[in-house]
């Protein structure tokens, strides 16, 4: 029995995305016995059925399914959610693996697989998310200004003020999205390794350094003496610029 004011935490609840459907009744009996709410979809389409009535705490999407496949679904969630997907597919391939967590998944497992393995994977990316550092910037907008700049995030396009736009590789794109949603607050290294790439980053991104000193040759005045993106000592880094909608 609960005592008065104990907090029980909410059973996490994963979403099942496969075409075949004795892989989704596998790992979806497989989840259940282990304590997890289990919502299984067959397509893309069934996905968005079950997003219109909740919102799981994590997806495992098969990358090749008829229709729209997983790598076109998981780019488009990752565009207006920030749920936490891990990718299932056949091919073994490095390169489908990197387009994978380029287009924003969080982990990624070969089939076939073990579905004790599936479970960490599991546990380990919800504790990632779980331990990530609230958003302080809560705007609905696209556009976001800060000190002389101004990011599209539907166009991906940073626009000076003087309306040159600036381009930005993908990773530039989401270190800068990462210190635009937690401005004036202390990332660590993995924090935000963890915003920007996920678990296997290191499978196709340099250092989280590197990434910091090639965005500063970009927004700051002087990169030399930054003032936008401060180094916090044994601390990481953190954007001291006010952040609002354009």
């Amino acid at each position: 029995m609960l005592e008065r004011g104990e907090h029980v935490e909410p059973t996490p609840h994963i979403a099942v995305v496969d075409d075949h459907r004795d892989i989704r009744d596998l790992v979806g009996r497989y989840l259940v016995q282990h304590g997890y709410r289990v919502s299984l979809a067959e397509n893309s389409a069934a996905l968005r059925r079950l997003l219109e009535k909740s919102a799981p705490d994590l997806i495992v999407l098969d990358i090749m399914m008829p229709g729209e496949d997983g790598l076109s679904l998981c780019r488009q969630l990752r565009s207006t959610t920030e749920l936490p997907v891990i990718l299932l597919t056949a091919m073994t391939d490095e390169t489908d693996r990197i387009v994978g967590l380029e287009v924003g998944a969080d982990d990624y497992l070969g089939k076939p697989f073990n579905p004790r393995e599936l479970l960490a994977r599991i546990k380990a990316v919800l504790r990632r998310v779980n331990s990530l550092p609230p958003r302080r910037g809560q705007f609905t907008g696209k556009l976001l200004r800060f000190d002389r700049w101004t990011l599209d995030a539907g166009r991906r396009e940073l626009l000076g003020d003087d309306g040159v736009a600036v381009p930005l590789s993908t990773a530039e794109f989401r270190l800068l999205s990462a210190f635009l949603d937690h401005p004036r607050m202390v990332l660590s290294r993995d924090q935000l390794l963890d915003l920007t790439a996920g678990r296997q980053a290191d499978a196709y991104d340099r250092s989280i350094d590197n990434q910091v000193s090639r965005l500063r040759k970009k927004i700051e005045l002087d990169p030399r003496t930054p003032t936008l993106i401060k180094t916090q000592w044994g601390g990481g880094y953190s954007l001291v610029a006010e952040v609002r909608p354009a």
